[in-house]
């Protein structure tokens, strides 16, 4: 990248939003049920389209677009539901995915206009991966002033206490492996995006967040329950539809399944 210091502090505010955003998701897998924490992710179109109604430049979606995010509330709702015991919620759960979902709606608004313009420019050289690879280094240094403030003073007792539980050499390796595959899809993930436009994106986006509730159900033996599987079925129905229709409305569904459009899509 080839960014000026005016470049780089119009950056900055996009990069905070991409550390809360994906530090509100860690601590919601931390804290609760990993699938819980996938399925209130599925919520994050809701936060987007409030965001992007309230804070300018005002974006309106299509008003089919505004009735999936009934479908995906409802099915958030219903997973909440357990059989014979009414409503239950890992509250701390779900603050911290509502604060990453708030996160990566803003982080949304933010940084449409400026990544187009970084992108616009040439002389940047501000393709899919350096976009990624910016906002990833932002978002780390947003994150030491945090980590410096409230870790630091037990990392030692707690590192400690992991070698112990895991040993150094599997403790080191997971965490090496973790940020290079997370590093690696994000990067995948611009690029794709990139190539094959949003909806096609969208479709396996949603095949993603299916795949990670249902292997983390069984890695971690998370039970799912009916209401869970139905509720988190709706809500990840909802979130694609919703990607479908938020710039073309119901035509955004039809192209998908038929006529030139669809394919060229």
């Amino acid at each position: 990248p080839n960014l000026t210091a005016s470049d780089i502090v119009t950056c900055l505010p996009i990069g905070l939003c991409a550390a809360v955003a994906h530090g509100g998701s860690v601590l919601a897998m931390g804290v609760g049920a990993v699938s819980f924490a996938q399925i209130v992710k599925a919520c994050e179109p809701v936060f987007a389209a409030i965001i992007g109604l309230l804070v300018p430049p005002v974006d309106i979606k299509p008003a089919v677009a505004y009735m999936m995010l009934v479908i995906i509330v409802g099915g958030v709702g219903l997973a909440c539901v357990k059989e014979g015991k009414g409503v239950d919620i890992n509250m701390t759960a779900l603050m911290f995915a509502s604060l990453a979902n708030m996160a990566a709606g803003f982080k949304g608004k933010l940084g449409a206009g400026a990544v187009k313009s970084l992108k616009a420019d040439k002389s940047k050289n501000m393709d899919a991966a350096n976009v990624y690879a910016v906002m990833n280094i932002l978002s780390f240094l947003w994150t030491v002033p945090v980590v410096i403030v409230e870790e630091l003073p037990t990392l030692s007792v707690e590192w400690e206490k992991a070698v112990a539980t895991v040993g150094a050499q599997e403790l080191i390796t997971n965490i090496a492996l973790s940020a290079f595959f997370f590093y690696v899809y994000n990067e995948f993930a611009f690029g794709f995006t990139s190539l094959v436009g949003a909806v096609t994106s969208s479709v396996l986006n949603t095949a993603k967040r299916v795949i990670i509730i249902v292997v983390s159900a069984v890695l971690f033996n998370e039970g799912l329950g009916r209401n869970k599987m139905i509720g988190s079925a709706v809500a990840i129905t909802g979130t694609f539809l919703y990607s479908l229709t938020s710039k073309k409305g119901i035509k955004g569904i039809t192209e998908l399944f038929g006529g030139e459009k669809g394919k060229k899509d």
